[in-house]
């Protein structure tokens, strides 16, 4: 007995029964290699042979015998015979160009409709009383319209990471992250519309120098009220999603960001046009409903932040994660701002109708980029960790879209997918008779230039956003997203407000931009 290493016990393994061994036993600077098989002799000198294999999980759940395995290292037909092994996560290192483009295309598409309806809306809503005399209202429209990429967006990126590293296989850990997550942007909606209001009445109130109580207590109650139910509605949806996705094979970092935005803005802007409108009618004679309206979702606070701090998965995000909300938040606002100078121009007729779709279309594929880099980087290691997978230095322009690696080539099928998509949604505005403006070649290819600008700028900043946040120890799935498509706001509300001044100043009168 003195003569065997020791041995404690044996249990079945693939169908062979192996001893237990120590891993201070193994000799081989490679913990993860074979032992010879005369490192074990039993006491009559029989050879007993022995595969000892270190059962080590990473970050992603990846075991390394698995790997081992695929090389085809030491494995037969007899050692693969165990059903005790879990699903593993799907690689997106497995994707082509193909199988991206094709289940990224129908959320895609089903995306940009929404924002094509919310388009629609605004077109509509523009003219009521609410709007006309609490102008401020479209100041809100970005940044409320924006919660999407804040907090649903955000949550899809966040739960399609878990999801695909194994950590909501089981119904216990698939609960643990509902709660946590439903609770946290329960939180970050009712804080972001109270601080999306004050920024629409600071911004109303500057270059007018007139400010009404009655206006900035309707302004608090609408905001919070619509990013409260918004995202209550929008993060049911988004769970959704992500576990149908998974049970059908579907890697969720390609649809749950964009179908997060397929009913986001028309929900969103639906819910402030409605609830905006309902308030305004109270303030002459029931004036106190909007003060109690905000007191009634200020006062539910305390409940969210207990449930999201006594959750693991969402304690970090709810003291760390309210930098890029806030300042995503005030970067819509600008955009908002852009948008409230100019709807009521006559001569940028048709901004309210298309604004929602050139901001909707950017934010959702940058979104998706985003979501995919940051699982790729997932799948080496842990945020901070150095490799090579997560490049400090700023990405060149090529190596963001005519490199090899799997998120140039998602980046190539995304950016292609732009102008196909644009066409479908302006021919649907036009067959609609929508934002009053005749779709002429020359108004297209105005359109087309600051919609492909749009995306090709905001895909280039997530390639360097998402690891230059990695490698500086944030999460981007928690940090990345806010900022980009909150920066597609912007952007497209900018070049796009540019883009009919420029049509006007040219006298493109055949496209009927102002009649």
């Amino acid at each position: 007995m003195s003569s065997k290493p020791e041995q404690k016990e044996t249990h079945q393994a693939n169908g062979a029964v192996l001893p237990i061994v120590p891993m201070d036993c193994l000799t081989s600077p490679d913990r993860g290699q074979l032992v010879e098989p005369s490192d074990f002799l039993g006491p009559d000198g029989d050879g007993v042979e022995v595969v000892v294999l270190e059962s080590r999980a990473n970050a992603k759940g990846v075991r390394e015998e698995d790997a081992l395995l695929e090389n085809g290292s030491q494995s037969n037909e007899s050692d693969d015979t165990s059903t005790d092994r879990g699903p593993e996560p799907a690689s997106p290192l497995k994707e082509t160009s193909f199988s991206i483009g094709l289940q990224v295309l129908f959320p895609f598409l089903l995306a940009g409709f929404g924002t094509v309806a919310a388009g629609m809306v605004l077109d509509i809503v523009q003219h009521w009383d609410v709007f006309k005399y609490v102008t401020e209202v479209f100041i809100l429209v970005p940044a409320l319209l924006g919660l999407k990429g804040n907090l649903e967006m955000t949550l899809a990126s966040r739960l399609s990471t878990a999801a695909n590293i194994g950590q909501m296989d089981t119904p216990k850990e698939l609960w643990r992250m509902i709660t946590g997550n439903m609770a946290l942007i329960q939180v970050q909606a009712t804080v972001v519309g109270f601080l999306a209001s004050i920024a629409a009445v600071i911004f109303g109130w500057i270059p007018d120098g007139h400010f009404s109580i009655d206006h900035a207590v309707l302004l608090c109650a609408s905001s919070v009220a619509t990013a409260f139910i918004a995202s209550l509605v929008l993060g049911m949806i988004m769970i959704g999603v992500i576990i149908g996705s998974r049970k059908m094979g579907i890697n969720p970092d390609n649809v749950a960001t964009p179908i997060a935005a397929s009913l986001g803005d028309l929900i969103t802007l639906a819910l402030l046009s409605g609830i905006s409108w309902g308030l305004y009618k109270e303030l002459e004679s029931k004036a106190y409903v909007n003060p109690l309206v905000c007191a009634f979702f200020i006062a539910l606070l305390p409940i969210w932040i207990i449930i999201a701090k006594k959750n693991t998965a969402t304690r970090e995000v709810l003291y760390s994660g309210w930098e890029p909300v806030i300042i995503a938040m005030a970067i819509s606002s600008v955009g908002g701002l852009i948008l409230d100078r100019t709807v009521s121009d006559p001569n940028f007729a048709g901004m309210a109708v298309f604004t929602p779709v050139i901001n909707g279309v950017g934010g959702n594929l940058v979104a998706v980029q985003a979501s995919r880099i940051s699982t790729y980087l997932h799948m080496s290691g842990m945020p901070g960790e150095s490799s090579e997978t997560a490049p400090r230095k700023c990405p060149s322009p090529c190596s963001t879209f005519f490199s090899s690696d799997v998120n140039s080539r998602s980046a190539r099928v995304l950016f292609l997918l732009v102008v196909p998509g644009h066409l479908v949604f302006l021919y649907t505005i036009s067959s609609m008779q929508g934002g009053h403006t005749t779709l002429t070649l020359i108004f297209i290819v105005f359109y087309m230039t600051a919609a492909l600008l749009q995306v090709l700028i905001l895909l280039y900043i997530a390639d360097w956003m998402v690891h230059w946040m990695w490698g500086r120890d944030l999460d981007p799935d928690n940090f990345s997203i806010p900022y980009l498509t909150a920066l597609g706001d912007l952007i497209g509300t900018g070049l796009l407000a540019l883009s009919f001044h420029v049509l006007w100043l040219i006298g493109d009168r055949d496209s009927d931009v102002g009649d």
